[in-house]
């Protein structure tokens, strides 16, 4: 056991009852869990201080005795893929726990924020996808929403068994994912559901991985300073006359014939806030280290778009999250995630820098330069006028695509074209990319559209782009000597379509390293 879970254990000890005299597990190993295949396997809980703790299960018996501060943890031998339900015994003295319906297969975090919370109820064609939803095999563990200034010894939630009576409240991105590596792999799959909306990355990475930041530690201390002066009791008085007078508003709305207002919200002590740097790291990833698991996805990045100069930070804050997580796993286990969708008004300049465009070059860049990463593209998914868009389906299988090519080594391709260097012919620019799979197509038939290019003097026009081979050559008229394009570079680019002819579109991307050309938006 690793010091700072030790540490953490005795914290729990400390704020929890003043003895383990019952034998417990830690919440994710409940009924219907899944194992992951092939990896020692922990397995942990607390007892009576010095007791000797015993596991059982598919054939293997292991023991160990808890710590002083009752903290035990074992692990299991490598298993193979089991479909058969089968149940974890765990004994200390007179104490038992029995750990129902388990299986073993693949198991996958799955992180971030709304769009990765967002639910199969709320995706396209819920009706068809509730009744097709019969896969006893796909199991999620649904994680509380909850937030602490202190790494946490257990979570709270539970496993559900998939069917067309609990699927629309599963995670959309993750069920799809991971029907997707059911029906290709055949093995159970277990989806660790750990996501809360409207929160940045901060909140889900540790809060010592963060001392690099300055910008991440003022505000911190915007916020330890706001927590000074809050007063809870206040505003339970405060909050308690303001919904009284939206209900009323709301009563009146209704006579009138009018909208109803929007509900009041309380306003929360900035230390339980989920956006408090750390906090969710500490209640819903810590709890969760070092369960067995292949790999995650991850769907997040909308709340640091707000801003260019936090969209390009957005890079270095997601691998240094990932670093973390890699290391309190002891792992370098797969992550894969989503590259922002298209979103906002439908662009109307050849370029438009926004924290959107910038962001999507982050995630580009992450995939690029972090080991064993991939992104899924989703460029061609979004809509204008709703940050969640409805399509999940495309988004989990793209995410599923990255996983069976890189991590489960299917001979297939991973994802859309990817670009990869440049050349200038005459008045053209020659574009090479990777992952163009059968070829480079056109994924709407149509004339390639949404690229952009820029001389010397780095302002961008509309530009001509026609596939070559396997390569893009760019122009326009208006540009004589070339010197850098972009492509869908906008928060919504209109009828972008580059793609390969295996049906995957082309991340945005640009050629230069220029400064924003039209000011931020």
């Amino acid at each position: 056991m690793n010091v700072r879970r030790l540490v953490v254990l005795l914290l729990g000890l400390a704020l929890g009852s003043s003895s383990f005299a019952e034998l417990r597990l830690a919440r994710l190993f409940s009924d219907g869990m899944v194992l992951q295949r092939e990896q020692k396997i922990a397995v942990w809980g607390w007892a009576d201080a010095g007791a000797e703790v015993k596991v059982s299960f598919g054939g293997q018996r292991r023991k160990t005795k808890a710590k002083d501060d009752g903290s035990f943890m074992l692990r299991l031998k490598r298993m193979k893929t089991s479909a058969e339900a089968r149940t974890m015994k765990v004994t200390s003295g007179a104490d038992a726990v029995l750990v129902k319906d388990v299986l073993v297969g693949e198991v996958w975090l799955c992180s971030g924020q709304s769009n990765m919370q967002w639910p199969v109820k709320s995706a396209n064609n819920f009706e068809e996808e509730k009744a097709a939803a019969n896969y006893p095999r796909i199991r999620m563990f649904l994680t509380d929403l909850t937030a602490n200034t202190e790494p946490q010894a257990d979570c709270t939630g539970s496993w559900e068994v998939c069917s067309p009576d609990n699927v629309g409240e599963f995670s959309a991105t993750a069920y799809f994912f991971g029907r997707k590596l059911h029906e290709d792999l055949d093995v159970p799959i277990g989806l660790i559901r750990s996501c809360w909306g409207g929160t940045p990355i901060r909140s889900w990475s540790s809060l010592s991985s963060l001392q690099q930041y300055s910008g991440i530690m003022e505000l911190k201390a915007t916020m330890d300073s706001q927590a000074e002066r809050f007063d809870e009791a206040a505003e339970e008085k405060r909050f308690a006359r303001v919904l009284e007078d939206w209900k009323a508003n709301v009563k009146k709305a209704k006579e009138d014939g009018k909208s109803a207002p929007r509900r009041p919200r309380k306003r929360i002590h900035p230390h339980k806030s989920q956006r408090y740097p750390g906090n969710l790291y500490n209640a819903m990833i810590y709890p969760l280290v070092p369960f067995g698991m292949r790999g995650a996805i991850w769907y997040q990045g909308e709340a640091n778009a707000h801003s260019i100069e936090d969209a390009v930070l957005y890079r270095d804050l997601l691998e240094n999250m990932v670093d973390g997580w890699r290391s309190d796993w002891g792992d370098r286990f797969p992550f894969y995630a989503v590259q922002l969708v298209n979103f906002k008004a439908p662009q109307v300049e050849p370029v438009e820098d926004t924290g959107w465009s910038w962001i999507r070059e982050s995630f580009l860049k992450f995939q690029a330069e972090v080991p064993d990463t991939g992104i899924a593209v989703g460029i061609d998914v979004g809509e204008e006028k709703d940050i969640h868009p409805k399509n999940k389906q495309d988004i989990g299988k793209r995410l599923a695509q990255q996983a069976l090519a890189k991590t489960y080594g299917r001979d297939i391709v991973a994802g859309g074209p990817l670009y990869r260097s440049m050349e200038t012919v005459g008045d053209t620019i020659v574009l090479k990319f990777d992952d163009i799979g059968s070829g480079l197509a056109s994924q709407d038939g149509a004339e390639l559209k949404t690229f952009a290019i820029a001389g010397s003097d780095r302002r961008f026009v509309e530009a001509e782009a026609k596939i070559v081979g396997d390569t893009v050559v760019v122009r326009s008229d208006a540009v004589q000597f070339p010197l850098a394009v972009r492509y869908a570079w906008a928060d919504n680019p209109v009828g972008c379509n580059l793609a390969n002819e295996n049906g995957f579109p082309a991340s945005p991307f640009r050629t230069d390293d220029w400064a924003p050309v039209t000011g931020e938006k």
